[in-house]
């Protein structure tokens, strides 16, 4: 979801990576879709790597933009322009653990626009990682399972080793012995 999605510091907005320039990164605005060269010089975000500090420990933002969405039933939450003492109690709503002395409020700003942003975008795939969950579990589940069959059965699961491909013996080489034949001048 947050895949290639990233905050570049001094921008308004998100953006998706394109490629590694020369003299920094390409990247394209999510909202306006225009491109531009970020210089290796500018302090970029990727969202994926980014958490907020929690009483316990650091909650990814995926994870909160999934509180957001479940509080909001799939909504837009509040504008992120909205007052600072709307922001704190509406981020205490969603995260009642989050760390009140190392989050600040621009921090909570960024983190309601970035949602807004997302979910105006239909970037928000809450449901495809869950599937993903469920496909992992019942593979392995299975896997478990059919290894836990061959074992009751008697049988023990073996992998046969691969033949070896016979190497051919190198035939003798024989020696060619040209003659050379004297050239009369």
């Amino acid at each position: 979801m947050l895949k290639d999605i990233m905050s570049i510091s001094g921008y308004g907005g998100l953006f998706k990576f394109i490629s590694q320039g020369r003299t920094g990164v390409i990247v394209e605005s999510l909202e306006d879709k225009k491109r531009m060269n970020a210089s290796a010089t500018a302090k970029i975000s990727a969202l994926e790597d980014i958490a907020i500090f929690t009483e316990t420990e650091d909650l990814p933002l995926k994870d909160v933009f999934k509180k957001i969405f479940e509080k909001e039933n799939g909504g837009v939450s509040i504008k992120h322009k909205s007052s600072a003492d709307e922001l704190k109690s509406y981020f205490a709503e969603v995260l009642a653990d989050y760390d009140r002395d190392r989050v600040y409020v621009s921090d909570i700003k960024k983190v309601v626009n970035w949602y807004n942003i997302l979910h105006k975008l239909e970037l928000l795939n809450f449901e495809e990682e869950e599937e993903k969950k469920d496909v992992e579990i019942k593979l392995e589940k299975s896997a478990r399972s059919s290894i836990d069959k061959a074992g009751s059965a008697g049988g023990s699961v073996e992998k046969k080793p691969k033949p070896m491909v016979e190497k051919k013996k190198p035939e003798t080489m024989k020696k060619v012995v040209k003659k050379e034949g004297k050239k009369k001048v």
